[in-house]
């Protein structure tokens, strides 16, 4: 593409050099520049991409586009200043990619807690119904055959469009993605017109990046902001937990028609007569019109009946008929990393959940309370480098809800684990440390676990769900939580 056109929607641009040359790539990573690509200089918390502007040429960048004037870019180079240039990454991403999002109907789904599992859930329903729909979030970008692993919940927008694009080229109609706190405040998806947005829930989390719970809530406000500000977008639909008290907030701040769901009176599609089994759940949805659909969901937890509500009401503002979304819900078996048992056929089981926040902990343990017979033992960390005031009360909801919790490491990146032990000791009484142990080691304590366990008892192992590598202070290991389970019953 022309850089041209490339820039043509830029409103603030200075340029050196020839606007008439063949970009074949962008990139943001001066290591994967090759002859032809444009290099955009982004600054971050850690680097700066300015600094990397001498590699990008060497590597033969036929542009660079930067905040500032670069000294010593050859006049062959093409340079292309603008004020902000993560501001104006998804412009340019957008136009290289041909405005992907135009092509498809884009549906966006934000909060604390259950953006994944609804997700997946919105994606399930969609294709069992016929559609044509692709995901993008925490576990992978995928459709149909093709899939890219995923670095963040919300890629950047290089990754983003780049994916749009592929799939829109090979026929998908709809993309369901979860949007973060983190890719919403850093612009990931500015330039996707999404056509429906859901709030999950609000609950703390991230707050080493927000700082305070009023800014991780404004965060998630710009998904909603966006919707519905123009006539041709009134058909836009801002989809709420009328449970959660952020809701208010949200719908007074987005332009789009309001959709709310819950177990609540006042919510536009309720879930009444709630009967939870260590095998699932079975409810009834009453629509705003007052009929009722009832629902069998084979995954266990109230957190669960939520996110099928949320699912159910994007779904049914897509035009999906209530057969489609109930028999799309009891088709529904669950994602890699929620709540997923990895029983190896013992007389007690084991479960690996992703819960990593105070509520998704909660909700874990409470749904494992519901399904187990016997003792719970919970084996959990909290991460280095991250929010710190979530450590105690997360220690403390731990051992507030299991019988036993051995507490561990989890991701401490560069962090002492004994820092990260002190900080979750503060939210624990004598009482909790007398049923409470701490195993540095993650291996050694999902073993002790093990050995602790009798029939009919749960462990319940937190923090990881899918992820495959266990970040130490001595670097990465290849290791899923249950990889670990799989090595150890074998010598059990």
């Amino acid at each position: 593409m022309k850089l041209s056109r490339m820039i043509d929607q830029l409103k603030l641009k200075r340029i050196t050099g020839d606007l008439e040359i063949d970009i074949s790539q962008i990139e943001t990573d001066s290591r994967k520049i090759e002859p032809g690509s444009m290099f955009i200089c982004i600054t971050g918390f850690q680097q700066d991409g300015h600094q990397y502007v001498g590699e990008a040429i060497r590597n033969g960048a036929a542009a660079i586009m930067a905040e500032r004037f670069i000294p010593g870019v050859p006049p062959e180079v093409s340079l292309v200043i603008v004020p902000d240039t993560r501001r104006a990454l998804p412009i340019i991403a957008n136009a290289f990619y041909d405005n992907p999002s135009c092509g498809l109907r884009l549906i966006g789904i934000t909060g604390t807690n259950g953006k994944t599992t609804t997700a997946h859930m919105v994606e399930h329903l969609l294709n069992a119904s016929g559609r044509n729909a692709g995901s993008v979030g925490t576990l992978s970008m995928t459709y149909k055959d093709i899939q890219e692993e995923a670095v963040n919940t919300t890629p950047d927008p290089l990754r983003l469009q780049k994916f749009l694009r592929t799939i829109a080229n090979a026929g998908a109609e709809y993309a369901v993605v979860e949007v973060s706190s983190h890719g919403l405040d850093m612009g990931r998806v500015l330039g996707c017109g999404f056509q429906t947005a859901a709030f999950t829930n609000l609950a703390h989390d991230h707050l080493d990046y927000h700082h305070h719970m009023d800014e991780y809530r404004g965060s998630k406000e710009l998904l909603f902001s966006r919707l519905g500000n123009s006539v041709d977008d009134m058909q836009k639909t801002a989809v709420l937990n009328g449970d959660d008290a952020a809701s208010a907030y949200y719908a007074k701040r987005t332009a789009a028609q309001v959709v709310t769901y819950g177990l609540g009176e006042d919510c536009h599609l309720r879930g009444i007569q709630v009967e939870r089994s260590d095998q699932g759940s079975r409810f009834t949805i009453q629509t705003y019109t007052g009929d009722q659909y009832p629902v069998v969901l084979k995954v266990p937890g109230l957190h669960n009946v939520y996110n099928a509500l949320a699912a159910a009401a994007i779904c049914s503002c897509e035009g999906l008929s209530w057969d489609e979304i109930t028999r799309g819900l009891q088709s529904f078996t669950g994602i890699s990393g929620r709540f997923e048992d990895v029983s190896t056929g013992q007389n007690f089981n084991i479960t690996i959940d992703y819960a990593h926040n105070p509520e998704g902990l909660k909700a874990a343990l409470l749904t494992a309370r519901e399904c187990t017979s016997g003792k719970i033992i919970c084996v959990m960390g909290c991460r280095g480098e991250r929010d710190r005031l979530k450590r105690p009360i997360m220690a403390g909801i731990a051992a507030d809800l299991a019988d036993g919790v051995v507490f561990t490491s989890d991701n401490v990146y560069s962090e002492q684990i004994e820092d990260i032990f002190l900080d979750m000791r503060q939210g624990l009484s004598e009482q909790h440390l007398s049923k409470s142990e701490f195993v540095a080691n993650r291996q050694d304590a999902i073993l002790q676990a093990i050995y602790s366990a009798n029939a009919g008892d749960r462990i319940l192992i937190t923090g990881r769900g899918h992820e495959k590598f266990l970040y130490t202070s001595d670097g990465l290991q290849q290791m899923s939580d249950a990889d670990i389970v799989q090595s150890h019953m074998v010598r059990v």
